[in-house]
């Protein structure tokens, strides 16, 4: 995930941000996250127990017009680093296979791309990525990043997948990305 068009230079300057609901002390540890400036953020989806954001929710078309698909952006760089590691682990290739074989489990990962494809609808219709969700949803697995976001911003149940992510995280001891304090130092009241 990291590297995506909505962490790219550019974009919506402070004022812009803030009148769209999204505090630039949020936009701040955003981008101090990502290392670079934060792209198309319409909201904090998800806060970390830090307190910091660690998803974002990005418009569906960036200020310079580029359609992005990804409405729910991973951005604390533990947390990344922590999916990273699964993703490492062969668990993509594994959930995919068991999309083949589980109707059940592929009728939910169904459910969950209509739902992210929902929730961007609201955000805003960009005919490019009409049906397109993110992640290899509804069919594979190709971001678990993606899936976790979407997890961790709709809430359990909603990410069949996002939330096994999740489950296996904690599994693995690298459920708590927060435990070690914020990632970045909280930004100055403005």
């Amino acid at each position: 995930m990291s590297g995506d068009v909505a962490d790219a230079p550019g974009g919506a300057d402070r004022a812009d941000r803030a009148d769209r609901g999204v505090d630039p002390r949020d936009v701040d540890a955003v981008s101090r996250q990502l290392g670079r400036p934060a792209r198309g953020v319409v909201a904090v989806a998800h806060r970390c127990p830090c307190d910091l954001p660690d998803v974002v929710e990005t418009a569906p078309r960036l200020d310079d017009g580029t359609p992005f698909p990804t409405t729910y952006y991973l951005t604390c760089p533990r947390a990344v680093a922590a999916v990273s590691t699964l993703e490492a682990s062969g668990l993509m290739r594994e959930m995919t296979q068991r999309l083949r074989q589980d109707a059940d489990l592929a009728a939910r990962y169904r459910a969950a791309h209509e739902d992210y494809l929902r929730r961007r609808d609201v955000l805003g219709d960009v005919p490019e990525i009409e049906g397109v969700s993110a992640g290899g949803m509804p069919a594979r697995v190709k971001c678990l990043h993606v899936l976790v976001a979407h997890a961790l911003a709709a809430g359990p149940g909603t990410n069949p997948l996002g939330d096994e992510a999740l489950a296996a995280l904690e599994e693995r001891g690298l459920g708590h990305w927060w435990g070690a304090g914020p990632c970045v130092s909280p930004a100055a009241s403005t």
